[in-house]
């Protein structure tokens, strides 16, 4: 009876130790791979950071920040990014809204080499199925769109011309967008844009540089569905945010 006793007690701690070096390899491999990504991560942050002060600075375009954003949005690891804001964590937990995107704000976590007061602004949009990015175009300001999970019918606008009431815009992008696509807008190009989840759910991680000029940064809601002119533009009627969450959210 008592080697019977031995055997089980034996066999329980050799299963328990095989258990335990199995969890501690799991987290040193997890800690050995957030050691390696985050600099690397940071550093296409610091990046991303150095064109929107430059960009804030007049040191370059528009246009030249729009393409620089796209190339450096084309580099990114996703699979790192989403380790490096943990994504399984807050981000994934937190609830969706009844109508359009649920924006979530957080920080990134503190690296050698990655400024803890970034010139842009970041948040991820959280939305499910049939829910939006409802349309609007942007003031004084410059953004991109990286989808990080799902996939979303993704239409962009160029803004021609304003009026106290209405917006004419002309469609330049009507495409899927699926994990791993970009988009950028800036004042002069693609400054209107509408996104709509074709997924179970869908995530975008947004930035955005404001102030470019004298003047307060903001959206512009419109009902893309207006009249349509002889030139394929559209004349828009402006509306509120809350019209446009009822309309499209």
């Amino acid at each position: 009876m008592r080697s019977e006793i031995t055997r089980r007690q034996f066999k329980g701690t050799a299963i328990q130790s095989l258990l335990t070096f199995s969890l501690l390899e799991t987290l040193f491999g997890a800690e050995l791979f957030a050691k390696d990504i985050r600099p690397v991560t940071a550093q296409w942050l610091k990046e991303l950071n150095t064109i929107a002060q430059d960009l804030k600075g007049t040191k370059l375009t528009q246009g030249q920040w729009k393409n620089q954003c796209e190339k450096l949005f084309n580099q990114v690891n996703l699979r790192d990014l989403l380790e490096f804001i943990d994504f399984d964590g807050r981000i994934s937990q937190t609830p969706f809204r009844e109508k359009g995107e649920r924006a979530i704000r957080f920080r990134f976590p503190e690296v050698e080499g990655l400024p803890t007061n970034l010139i842009f602004g970041h948040q991820i949009f959280k939305l499910k199925q049939g829910q939006s990015v409802v349309p609007h175009g942007h003031d004084n300001m410059a953004t991109a769109f990286l989808v990080l999970q799902g996939s979303f019918h993704g239409r962009h606008y160029d803004r021609l011309e304003d009026t106290e009431s209405h917006m004419i815009i002309k469609p330049t992008i009507n495409d899927t967008f699926k994990r791993g696509d970009f988009s950028s807008i800036t004042e002069q190009h693609d400054n209107v844009h509408w996104f709509k989840t074709t997924a179970e759910q869908g995530y975008i991680f947004n930035i955005h540089v404001l102030n470019l000029n004298n003047g307060n940064s903001g959206r512009v809601y419109i009902d893309p569905n207006g009249e349509a002119l002889n030139d394929g533009s559209i004349r828009a009627r402006k509306i509120s945010a809350a019209e446009a969450t009822k309309l499209y959210g």
